[in-house]
């Protein structure tokens, strides 16, 4: 299924300044990475976040943040944001951040 490039394009804004920065499609839909880690990306119409296993239990009770689940078990650490979770520009900015601040913890692959 494709994935939603109206809102891959709004992460790009984002992302435009940022060095270390990369695409790759992951997931049937597209990914982000920085260092080649991924850190959020869009899956049909979702943003997916990597928050990692420390943040993962907080970031489930944002509104409109669900388990990322695509096999019948969750992705320990990783959510996905339905539409009216980022409907702003600083909704949006914000989950990216969570992604980037786990994403900085690991090593560059």
């Amino acid at each position: 299924m494709p994935y939603d490039e109206e809102l891959a394009d709004r992460i790009r804004v984002l992302l435009a300044r940022r060095r270390e920065i990369s695409e790759k499609k992951m997931f049937g839909g597209l990914s982000f990475l920085l260092r080649g880690n991924m850190f959020c990306g869009v899956a049909n119409q979702a943003l997916m976040v990597r928050v990692g296993p420390d943040a993962y239990e907080n970031a489930l009770t944002r509104a409109h943040a669900r388990e990322m689940d695509f096999t019948g078990r969750p992705l320990k650490g990783m959510v996905f944001v339905d539409a009216k979770g980022f409907r702003t520009s600083a909704q949006l900015g914000a989950w990216v951040e969570r992604g980037l601040e786990f994403a900085k913890t690991l090593p560059a692959k």
